[in-house]
């Protein structure tokens, strides 16, 4: 029989949890407002509603501590914005006026001030707003949304921590302002910043907490020694001030590495480590700096980031290791449950011991309360769940859906040479050049189109049963002649079909291949309103039959213009998917590239001349540490040309990335060996196109120059201007005309003006060209 920790009783707590609620509420709140069908007091009240119940749910399933101001109306980043006053100049005017207003502005934009930059957060999916500085940035606190939240929880009669973005990390990624020098570093402004944490420090403490939580992710990425001395004097001297909370400073995604020591040392009450897979040196580490003596230690065990059940015997152990580390352990999830759907209870298509195998945020808090009272109470008062557990596990390994003997045997086929195209890229362009003919600075559009209420209806009538295939048919073919004749009416040079039949560019193609499960209600946040359903990567994967070429076929038939076939490339479609843990990534990607090579290889067989493989995933999915990049970058660059390499020198592949920093992996782009790479650049201000140029990337390259993730619509001297910034680091002739990304989320009276002033760009530019 086990006994009792003889520790203080551990606590069960999250970092975050999702905040769109069961049912998205969140998000239908915030775009009826956008659309001027709710009031700011009825989308005030909707999202405290979902507070509530989130909080009540914590604590009834046995959450000690809950997690005040994670909640966000648009994004935790532009939150941590607000809350240190470091409003750009452009939108302050708006912010003054009203404040409601002009924050969804810093977030979206308006017709005539551009919102900040977007760009991951970290190696996730989810987007995050950039904060701007400059020398000239001034701070100053405002702790209003973090007290209110806090005291709504108080009210309740819970215990509850407020999370704040650290201010190390908000420095680390922050960019300079536009207009700023290239070379200014945010993190010299630390010491004009620090106040005003203290100062918040300072209003949490009145408003009564007893613990404040601050991220710093930041810190687990390689850091330069003047950086993590930074760190080491921020938590100096937050740690000596006396009107302020006890401090538990957070990392997540990785190890903390060389941070460690100094977050150790730090006058700090209590660290959070993240424990699994990815980030269990920290376990070592933690040993070989002598431990937390009299401090707190929260144990992110349980993966905050994946949908899989929890090995609770395996947490244990590491549980039980750590009790000898920190003066109490208390359990937690690795990261905030922010990256997972909310409840595996809503799921009704998931064959029942299948489901058992995952774990979504409510399941993973009843994991983490479990684990608490295990540590505690002894694993005898758990005896039952580790049972199931156990059985749950097991279940997973043994099932046929996990392992497809076919499958396997073609990925250990594969050659070197498979993954190579057969010509080198300069003849395969003269080949190109021949066969589609295109002019100077060609126009073309990421993929999709606008998805229309008519379209909606129709899918939605037809999962409901209100109308046959047939007639969900027709409404496609339709959608695909309005536009395929716009883009002929605009006079853009490549089309695309649009993508009506496409719920989402991962789930579609996960629909039709072996091995992944689709979810109805597994949403997960992207950016603001956005939201996905990731499906489930859970077995071997396959392609029964073609997936794209119908519909790419059919809207070849309405032009003579070339339409490009458009699919999401292996990384993509692993990094968008909660994809199974048991075998290495490298293997899960070359699954998938088999499978998606068959489709290319249909799709040119048919008569497609322009192929697209999309991997905006690339960047997002790169490890947080510079040695962990090459082995990766070697399985994901090969996987990728694995997909495309079967093709014939005529027919040109292209790539699309957006949202991403992608000065790190410029030579990795030039190893995909995609004859065309668009890639986002308006709101960065063609910075990728700097990159790829002191790379001397030496292919053809479209930098976006329509922002597709604001409402507002570039005037064709802003796109002009945009283009001829492009050309100063591309030559002409490799230089294509593009939006920043795909359409499906943007109304289609704003993508027809933007194209058609993007086209006109494109003309005025190719003019200038000519006469010079």
């Amino acid at each position: 029989m086990t006994t009792k920790s003889s520790a203080a009783a551990a606590r069960a707590t999250v970092h975050g949890y999702p905040r769109q609620g069961p049912a998205r509420e969140l998000k239908k709140a915030i775009e009826g407002y956008w659309k001027g069908r709710v009031g700011a007091d009825t989308l005030r009240s909707t999202a405290a509603g979902l507070r509530r119940a989130n909080w009540h749910e914590l604590a009834d399933a046995g959450i000690g501590e809950v997690p005040t101001g994670d909640f966000s109306f648009y994004d935790h980043v532009l939150d941590a914005t607000v809350m240190v006053g470091a409003i750009p100049e452009r939108h302050r005017s708006a912010v003054e006026a009203d404040a409601l207003d002009g924050y969804f502005a810093m977030a979206r934009g308006t017709q005539d001030v551009a919102p900040l930059e977007m760009t991951k957060w970290f190696d996730t999916n989810y987007h995050y707003l950039v904060p701007e500085s400059g020398p000239g940035t001034v701070f100053t606190a405002d702790s209003t949304k973090q007290v209110a939240e806090l005291k709504e929880a108080l009210a309740l009669g819970l215990q509850a921590r407020p999370v704040l973005v650290g201010p190390v990390t908000y420095l680390l990624l922050a960019k300079p302002a536009p207009g700023v020098a290239a070379d200014f570093e945010p993190l010299t402004l630390l010491d004009r910043l620090l106040p005003v944490y203290a100062e918040v420090l300072a209003d949490l403490r009145e408003a009564g907490a007893e613990w404040v939580q601050l991220d710093e992710p930041a810190l687990v990425q390689d850091r330069t020694p003047a950086e993590l001395n930074a760190a080491g004097r921020a938590y100096r001297d937050l740690g000596a001030l006396t009107d302020r909370p006890k401090m538990l400073v957070a990392s997540y995604f990785d190890r903390l590495g060389e941070a460690l020591p100094v977050l150790a040392g730090a006058p700090v009450e209590g660290l959070a480590l993240d424990f699994t897979e990815r980030a269990a040196a920290n376990l070592d580490a933690l040993a070989a700096v002598g431990g937390l003596p009299g401090k707190r230690l929260v144990a992110g065990v349980v993966n905050g980031r994946n949908i899989w059940v929890d090995d609770l015997e395996k947490s244990l152990a590491t549980l039980g290791t750590l009790l000898g580390l920190a003066d109490r352990v208390d359990v937690a999830a690795s990261c905030s449950l922010l990256h997972v759907p909310v409840d595996t209870a809503l799921e009704r298509d998931i064959e029942p011991q299948i489901l058992r195998w995952l774990a979504f945020a409510r399941q993973k808090t009843a994991e983490i309360a479990t684990l608490a009272r295990g540590l505690t109470q002894g694993t005898d008062t758990i005896s039952a769940q580790l049972a199931a557990n156990r059985a749950d596990l097991a279940s997973r390994t043994t099932s046929a859906l996990t392992r497809d003997p076919a499958v396997r045997a073609r990925t250990a086929s594969v050659t070197a040479a498979d993954a190579r195209r057969a010509q080198p890229y300069a003849e395969r362009a003269a080949a190109q050049r021949g066969s589609l003919g295109l002019p100077l600075l060609p126009t073309t559009t990421i993929g999709s189109f606008p998805q229309t209420a008519e379209l909606r209806t129709a899918r939605a009538g037809l999962r409901a049963g209100r109308i046959d295939a047939a007639a969900y048919e027709e409404r496609v073919r339709a959608e695909i002649q309005e536009v395929i004749a716009f883009q002929e009416k605009a006079g853009l040079d490549v089309l695309v079909h649009g993508e009506p039949e496409r719920n989402d560019m991962v789930q579609y193609f996960a629909e039709q291949l072996t091995g992944y499960l689709a979810t109805q209600h597994g949403w997960v946040q992207s950016y603001g309103t956005r939201y996905v359903r990731p499906p489930i990567l859970a077995g071997d994967i396959s392609r029964p039959e073609p997936m794209t070429v119908r519909w790419t076929t059919y809207a070849q038939s309405l032009t003579g213009r070339p339409v490009k076939g458009m699919l999401t490339g292996p990384v993509t479609m692993l990094a968008w998917s909660f994809v199974r843990d048991d075998q290495p990534l490298a293997d899960t990607a070359r699954q998938v590239a088999l499978a998606l090579r068959d489709e290319v290889n249909d799709l040119e067989a048919a008569g497609t001349s322009v192929i697209q493989v999309d991997e905006p995933a690339l960047r997002e999915t790169l490890p947080l540490r510079a040695a962990d990049h090459a082995a990766y970058l070697a399985w994901a660059t090969e996987a990728f040309r694995l997909t495309t390499s079967g093709v014939r020198p005529d027919t040109q592949v292209h790539t699309h990335m957006c949202y991403a920093e992608f000065g790190d992996i410029v030579r990795a782009i030039d190893e995909l060996d995609a004859d065309v790479i668009s890639l986002e650049a308006a709101r960065s201000h063609m910075q990728v196109a700097r990159e790829l140029a002191a790379h001397g990337y030496p292919r053809e390259a479209g930098p976006g120059v329509y922002d597709i993730h604001s409402p507002r619509v570039p005037g064709a001297g802003e796109a002009a201007a945009l283009l001829r910034k492009g050309l100063e680091a591309i030559p002409a002739e490799r230089l294509w005309v593009n939006p920043d990304c795909g359409l499906k989320t943007r109304g289609w009276p704003e993508t027809r003006a933007s194209l058609e002033n993007l086209v006109a760009a494109a003309r005025t530019v190719r003019g200038e060209l000519s006469a010079s």
